[in-house]
């Protein structure tokens, strides 16, 4: 089952064009990496996929559903987008959680009052999510007294407590110290084997290879290559990939 389709996406910020007739498709259960250089417009294109920019060309959808096509020759998007809004969760660089709220109240708050659905229920559903991410003794906690590592641990529990049919990660470690960068790969790592479907923006080259059913090189505003971990890691076909790739780190997970 198709749960993204975006196709022909185009943004430019002024004179410069960030994104070029790109088009992507997302599966049920699969998990896309998304790499490249800094500027490529990996960034951008989440900020597209979730609502937080508006594309300038192309059209995409969520489950079928269209967000934005072009109809009489112009750009139009669904006047309703909260309900696409349901479909996807997104995980920030930088956690994004409110400091003032309690680890509970983080993760609750938008399940309640955005979905409606009962605060016993979801209270539940979120000290077993807290359990499963090793975070069950922080219920009562605020941000500011968490580890990073705990912080973006938190900020996925978030994310998945709005249960989204497909989560999107900027960059989840790029804020981290590199001894906490494993613990978050690793909580990933096990929503991949458990068929969550997943975009990740990502420097983390071995990470990628690993957990990946699909690999984006982007550059330059375009996907300049496309494959499984293995066509792309081991079997590059474009001379920019591999320059790319030559810079990594590797490190295992």
């Amino acid at each position: 089952m198709n749960i993204l389709n975006m196709t022909n996406i185009q943004k430019s910020f002024g004179e410069n064009q960030v994104l070029k007739d790109i088009s992507i498709k997302v599966d049920k259960g699969e998990v896309v990496s998304v790499i490249g250089p800094s500027g490529s417009g990996k960034s951008t294109l989440l900020r597209c996929a979730t609502l937080l920019e508006t594309v300038d060309g192309g059209n995409f959808s969520y489950m079928g559903e269209e967000v934005c096509t072009v109809k009489n020759g112009k750009l139009v998007y669904d006047k309703n987008l909260k309900k696409f809004r349901q479909y996807f969760g997104l995980v920030f660089q930088n956690f994004n959680l409110f400091p003032h709220w309690t680890v509970l109240k983080n993760i609750i708050d938008a399940p309640i009052s955005v979905q409606g659905r009962k605060k016993e229920e979801v209270k539940q559903e979120a000290i077993e999510l807290l359990k499963k991410m090793g975070l069950e003794e922080k219920v009562n906690a605020y941000p500011g007294e968490l580890s990073g590592g705990q912080q973006q641990r938190l900020s996925i529990v978030r994310a998945l407590a709005m249960k989204p049919e497909i989560l999107f990660f900027d960059e989840p470690t790029s804020a981290l110290d590199p001894e906490l960068t494993g613990e978050v790969l690793k909580v990933i790592k096990q929503l991949a084997e458990e068929k969550m479907t997943m975009v990740i923006v990502t420097h983390e080259m071995e990470f990628a290879r690993a957990v990946s059913d699909r690999v984006i090189f982007m550059d330059g505003g375009v996907i300049v290559e496309e494959g499984t971990p293995d066509e792309v890691f081991s079997n590059t076909k474009t001379e920019r990939t591999k320059q790319f790739l030559q810079n990594y780190n590797k490190n295992e997970y």
